[in-house]
């Protein structure tokens, strides 16, 4: 009986839990959007200056850093912009549209941790009234459930099997 309790405890905790991904998710996506926008307007400036000076992007930051000690810096840390700018961008581009458990079977796109900071952060748990949301819910309570349950399923076996073989030796 305290087994079971147990096991229904963890089924419900994985129920409430995993229940909260497509908000999460949805929550880090509307944030991957925003970062993406922002940069994008940080690279057009910079392809903008480019081009007034008849540079391609790569010219441009190869001048840069051959200028000023300052000149370096800034083609140093442009050029991390400009890597997080297309890493945000084929990120949400596989984001996008997608459903819920898409994301969760791709949550190596979540990479960024400044945004999964942010996201977590700002947070805050839900009432899943959706279908995806109950679907969460669904399978932490199965994973939860069913692990635990398994578990001390096995390890009351083993207890059983002990007590026995003592009895018999």
């Amino acid at each position: 009986m305290i087994l079971r309790a147990i096991a229904m405890a963890c089924g419900l905790t994985g129920a409430v839990g995993l229940s909260q991904f497509p908000e999460f998710s949805q929550q880090y996506t509307q944030r991957l959007s925003g970062a993406v926008k922002e940069l994008e307007t940080i690279v057009a400036r910079f392809d903008a200056d480019a081009a007034g000076l008849g540079l391609t992007r790569a010219a441009a930051l190869e001048d840069l850093a051959h200028g000023s000690a300052m000149g370096a810096a800034r083609a140093q840390s442009m050029g991390q912009v400009l890597a997080r700018h297309d890493r945000l961008q084929h990120a949400l581009r596989d984001l996008s549209g997608t459903s819920s458990w898409h994301k969760a079977l791709n949550m190596r796109r979540f990479a960024d941790a400044e945004l999964v900071r942010d996201t977590w952060t700002a947070y805050r748990p839900a009432l899943p009234v959706t279908a995806e949301g109950l679907g969460f819910a669904a399978a932490g309570f199965i994973l939860g459930y069913g692990l635990i349950g398994g578990a001390l399923s096995g390890l009351g076996r083993l207890t059983i099997r002990r007590r026995q073989t003592a009895r018999q030796g």
